[in-house]
């Protein structure tokens, strides 16, 4: 573990105090950590620099577009289509008569899956649109399991 010391002025320590309590953290640690992840979900993986093991990410992409407008949802469609390698899920909740909240779950290449997180929430029409990026390390060695000794396959462990 590296450690590392922060300054906070007396508001925002007590504000991080109440985080920690309120989210039930153990530590102050923990919570800084989890800080850290969500806040390089944020800002995304695009134009960082990883290790060489760092290819991949996966995305929930979530966004709440209005499912009267055909030409729209026609055009979610087609996107998710065109980029059905990296589709993982798709689940759809309607919320009211004309609304429909969308998960898409994308894994790939870094940058194809930003680029097509970036053109499912850019769409017109797409409202609250968000990503949830998480780094994936591949494990490029093929691995044989007793519940599926026939197919190896690689494994992608998320990064933190």
């Amino acid at each position: 573990m590296n450690r590392f010391t922060i300054s906070l002025d007396p508001q925002l320590a007590r504000q991080f105090e109440m985080l920690v309590a309120q989210k039930r953290y153990t530590s102050r640690s923990e919570a800084v950590r989890d800080l850290i992840r969500y806040g390089l979900g944020r800002a995304g993986l695009r134009g960082m620099q990883f290790d060489a093991a760092v290819s991949s990410c996966i995305a929930n992409v979530s966004y709440v577009y209005d499912t009267r407008e055909l030409a729209l949802a026609s055009r979610l469609q087609a996107l998710r289509h065109a980029n059905h390698g990296m589709v993982v899920a798709c689940h759809q909740t309607p919320l009211d008569h004309g609304s429909c909240m969308e998960c898409v779950v994308l894994r790939g290449p870094v940058p194809a899956v930003h680029d097509v997180s970036d053109e499912l929430i850019s769409l017109r029409g797409v409202r609250h649109g968000v990503a949830n990026v998480v780094a994936l390390t591949d494990d490029a060695a093929p691995h044989a399991h007793a519940h599926s000794p026939a197919h190896p396959h690689s494994h992608f462990t998320p990064l933190n």
